[in-house]
């Protein structure tokens, strides 16, 4: 019986270890797990771009402030043209692409008409009774809430976090990338085109405007991390696995 105990005690340990070996190697080769797809046979991420595009030439047209236009799309250009240039090595699931056109689409709203003279941020400024026009913090937030998975996803899959790592290192990313665009941002509106001044960094008037909005985009990060942690007990998998 001891002998027998032994032998199936040993096999389950076997099998244990063969599964956690299998689990390591998904997040090590996110990649090939997922499966690289080419752009030409990925529907659902032809979509995805063509709804973007679209969006991003309607905003295109006839911007209020043209050189501000330029300057809110100069980052946007960077990124698309890093997307692109990586695709072939790495490839975000469409989950995560989304998310970016999501994201990518309210910035577009908000560089036509600048962040403090929204449309939209006016009407909810009138149907609130709010002080301001708070477009540029739902876009800060939107920041933290859409682009926090896909850092998650690359953490995962090439940098191979695990554990609180794996939550930990995305939200801090986040948070420097929204604090850096702040401070990039005004070395913008200094030197390259300082005529434009508030019009571009859209304070209006809050001196402690800065810092809202990082706190707007770490807010939404938190948030976004609780939705995959609720994803991941829920389903038992990261959504980027479909």
């Amino acid at each position: 019986m001891t002998g027998t105990s032994s032998g199936l005690e040993a096999r389950e340990r076997k099998g244990d270890d063969a599964r956690n070996g299998r689990n390591e190697r998904d997040g090590r080769n996110g990649a090939e797990a997922l499966g690289p797809v080419p752009f030409l046979r990925n529907r659902p991420l032809q979509l995805i771009t063509a709804a973007y595009a679209v969006v991003w030439i309607w905003t295109a047209i006839d911007p209020k402030y043209p050189s501000d236009w330029l300057l809110e799309n100069l980052l946007v250009f960077a990124f698309v043209a890093l997307l692109l240039a990586t695709y072939r090595r790495f490839q975000f699931s469409n989950v995560s692409y989304g998310l970016m056109a999501v994201f990518l689409s309210l910035h577009a709203y908000g560089a036509h008409s600048t962040y403090a003279e929204t449309p939209f941020g006016f009407w909810l400024k009138d149907a609130l009774g709010l002080a301001r026009n708070h477009y540029d913090r739902i876009v800060h937030f939107a920041f933290g809430l859409l682009l926090t998975y896909p850092m998650r996803e690359l953490g995962l899959r090439r940098m191979h976090l695990r554990g609180a790592w794996s939550w930990w290192v995305p939200f801090l990313i986040m948070l420097a990338l929204s604090a850096d665009y702040e401070v990039v941002e005004s070395w913008v509106a200094r030197i390259v085109s300082p005529e434009l001044g508030d019009a571009y960094l859209g304070t209006q008037g809050d001196i402690w405007d800065a810092q809202k909005d990082t706190n707007a985009a770490q807010v939404g990060s938190l948030i976004a991390l609780v939705i995959a942690w609720a994803w991941g007990k829920v389903t038992g998998r990261e959504a980027w696995r479909g």
